[in-house]
């Protein structure tokens, strides 16, 4: 797998008329190597170019990369700094006129490339990566699926921890330990909005306390075997209200009128658009503030973004979320999330919960 993704690279690094593609630690070099080390602020790089392959890491890292990483290894001390290992990786790659870079790497880690090939033009390392990463395989579908088993029991889990005063926070932590129980090897995130906190779209999880009478939203997210999960619910603490009712079967219709748009060949931005239309001819638009949805896979959000403005049509073995929402400020949200992925036939979700509101 290794070679097959590294020749891959390579082939979309020449299509780029980039000579170098210099990858940190983190999910590109993961999709290439099936391993990543410990990120922090010692610099480290995958360099990649048609003929070599060479891999700059600092020492106490060294012995674990030996095991994962084919190529050859320059390290470095913390007393010594990177400044001779970069020398000779410089000595070794030349003078690129154009380097590509992982998107996620540390400004510091690329200001370091910047000094040793101040002649190059850098470009975005994703114009090499993304393309390889936005279809899955049949395996890298798998784990995803894997990966939503545990979210769907952590789901669970906390719906059935709540109760009046209970505060997001324990739930949050409630959220953590199912998932690491139903076997996730990671939890990037477990967001619990109680009341008034469920409007803002990416709420920081606080010490509010559940009470009867509003609603819960839970937004939680796993790694299962390097790829992720990502499912929202809503449950309503007592007797919800017909307005709340009303706000939540519009975002379920636009969430129902999205996968039905989804099939091969489609433009994004027909799914977007058709989640989108529910909600503004409700009179929502306004509140309705992000993208229909994102992808996923060994980042919780990937290519393809699933906007209004994305021409790219659908293809079979892309995943993404569907998660249209409705937030009114000092009252309630709702979002409703499923992780997808496209088929011949059209979306396949990859959850199992339904999607109707838990009364608790």
């Amino acid at each position: 797998m290794v070679s097959r993704r590294v020749g891959q690279a390579r082939r979309r690094l020449e299509a780029e008329g980039a000579r170098v593609l210099a990858l940190p630690p983190g999910d590109d070099l993961f999709y290439l190597l099936g391993y990543t080390p410990h990120p922090d602020e010692r610099p480290c790089y995958l360099f990649l170019t048609q003929e070599e392959a060479l891999f700059l890491v600092p020492e106490l890292n060294a012995a674990e990369a030996a095991a994962h990483v084919p190529f050859p290894t320059i390290t470095y001390t913390d007393a010594e700094g990177p400044g001779g290992a970069l020398r000779e990786a410089h000595r070794r790659l030349g003078a690129p006129p154009v380097v590509a870079v992982g998107d996620t790497m540390r400004a510091d880690a690329l200001l370091l490339l910047q000094e040793l090939w101040p002649q190059a033009l850098f470009i975005p390392g994703a114009r090499v990566m993304a393309p390889l990463r936005t279809v899955k395989s049949a395996e890298e579908i798998a784990a995803l699926r894997r990966a939503a088993a545990t979210a769907d029991a952590a789901v669970e889990a906390v719906f059935a921890a709540v109760r009046p005063g209970v505060r997001e926070v324990e739930l949050k932590r409630v959220a953590e330990d199912a998932l690491y129980d139903a076997g996730a090897q990671e939890v990037p995130f477990a967001t619990i909005g109680v009341g008034a906190n469920s409007a803002f779209p990416h709420h920081t999880t606080s010490t509010a306390a559940a009470k009867a009478g509003e609603p819960i939203l839970v937004d939680l997210g796993s790694r299962v075997d390097g790829y992720m999960s990502d499912i929202t619910r809503m449950a309503f603490l007592g007797s919800p209200p017909a307005r709340y009712l009303e706000i939540h079967a519009l975002v379920e219709e636009a969430v129902c009128a999205a996968l039905e748009t989804i099939r091969p060949g489609v433009p994004i931005r027909e799914v977007d658009l058709a989640a989108r239309q529910v909600i503004e001819r409700a009179g929502y638009g306004g509140r309705f503030t992000h993208r229909t949805g994102h992808g996923i896979g060994i980042s919780v959000h990937e290519a393809p973004s699933i906007t209004h403005t994305n021409e790219r049509p659908l293809e079979v073995g892309m995943t993404f979320s569907v998660e249209p929402g409705i937030y009114l400020p000092g009252e309630f949200g709702v979002r409703l999330e499923e992780i997808v992925v496209v088929t011949a036939q059209g979306p396949q979700i990859l959850s199992r919960l339904p999607r109707d509101l838990r009364v608790l």
